[in-house]
C-alpha cells in the first residue's frame, strides 16, 4: 500500500465514522461521544497528511505515532458505542474491523520506521 492509498483509506474511514456519529442519540452521552469520536477518527488522516510533509525524521515519526494513538482512541470509542447498544448488533463491526486493520498498519509501520530511523519512500501517484 502506498502513501496515497493509505491516505485515501484514512479519509474514507473518517468519513464513515462521521456518518455513524451523526446517527448517535441526541442525549448528553451520545453527543459527547459523537464529538469525541469525530475528533479521534479525523485526526489520523490529518496527521498522516502532515507526516508526508514532515520537516525531519523525528517529526515524521512523531506524526505517525499520533496517527496510531488516535486510531486506538477511535477503536475504544467504537467499542464503547457498541456496548451502549445504540445500533443494531453488528452494525459497527465494519468500522471496528477497519480501525483494527489501520491500527495494525500503523503499528507495523511505526515499528519499522523506529527500527530503521529512516523515512520510507513517500512517493504517491498524485
Amino acid at each position: 500500500m502506498n502513501a496515497f492509498e493509505l491516505e485515501s483509506r484514512l479519509i474514507n474511514f473518517a468519513s464513515r465514522v462521521m456518518d455513524m456519529a451523526e446517527q448517535l442519540p441526541k442525549t448528553y452521552a451520545g453527543q459527547y461521544l459523537a464529538s469525541q469520536i469525530i475528533r479521534s477518527a479525523t485526526s489520523p488522516a490529518l496527521n498522516y497528511g502532515e507526516a508526508q510533509a514532515a520537516e525531519s525524521k523525528d517529526d515524521f515519526i512523531h506524526k505517525m505515532k499520533i496517527c496510531q494513538k488516535e486510531l486506538r482512541e477511535t477503536y475504544v470509542c467504537l467499542k464503547l458505542i457498541e456496548t451502549r447498544n445504540w445500533f443494531v448488533s453488528g452494525k459497527l463491526s465494519p468500522l471496528i474491523q477497519e480501525s483494527n486493520e489501520l491500527i495494525s498498519i500503523f503499528v507495523a509501520s511505526n515499528k519499522t520506521i523506529v527500527n530503521n530511523r529512516s523515512i520510507p519512500n513517500r512517493k504517491s501517484n498524485r
